[in-house]
């Protein structure tokens, strides 16, 4: 995918979802992110082994309020509100993400989080995609914005 069309990709929160995102492309995105204004974020899970590191991990990484409890409730409350970081968008990169797919039904919690909060951006017209440095299945390629 070209640098153009990633732009026009990356505007479109009906094509927002969870996507695989290879390791080569992290700084693009992320570059590109930054030219539309986006609020980019890089949660690295590297050091994962639970699903309370996991969301420990994503409140640092995502420099949520200090309120936030580091449980499902708490993620959710802080992805569908972003007040402390206004942006057009958000992009959210996992790297390492194969330690948290490996955990399974932590992983699927969470990810149903991820979506809900995709969907309540979706519904405002806010562009909100996370990408995951993960082969597998359930997790697609991007679209094309064609």
């Amino acid at each position: 995918m070209t640098p153009e069309q990633l732009q026009v990709l990356l505007l479109r929160s009906d094509l927002s979802g969870i996507y695989r995102l290879p390791a080569e492309s992290i700084a693009s995105v992320r570059k590109i992110a930054e030219v539309l204004d986006c609020a980019s974020f890089q949660v690295d899970l590297a050091r994962v082994h639970t699903q309370t590191g996991a969301l420990k991990s994503l409140g640092h990484d995502l420099d949520f309020p200090a309120w936030y409890g580091a449980n499902l409730d708490a993620l959710n409350d802080c992805l569908t509100d972003f007040s402390w970081r206004k942006a057009p968008g958000y992009v959210v990169i996992f790297t390492s993400a194969h330690r948290l797919h490996a955990l399974v039904e932590p992983f699927l919690r969470i990810k149903d989080v991820f979506e809900n909060a995709i969907e309540t951006w979706r519904e405002q017209g806010v562009p909100f995609w996370i990408f995951l440095d993960l082969q597998t299945a359930g997790v697609p390629d991007l679209p094309n914005p064609a």
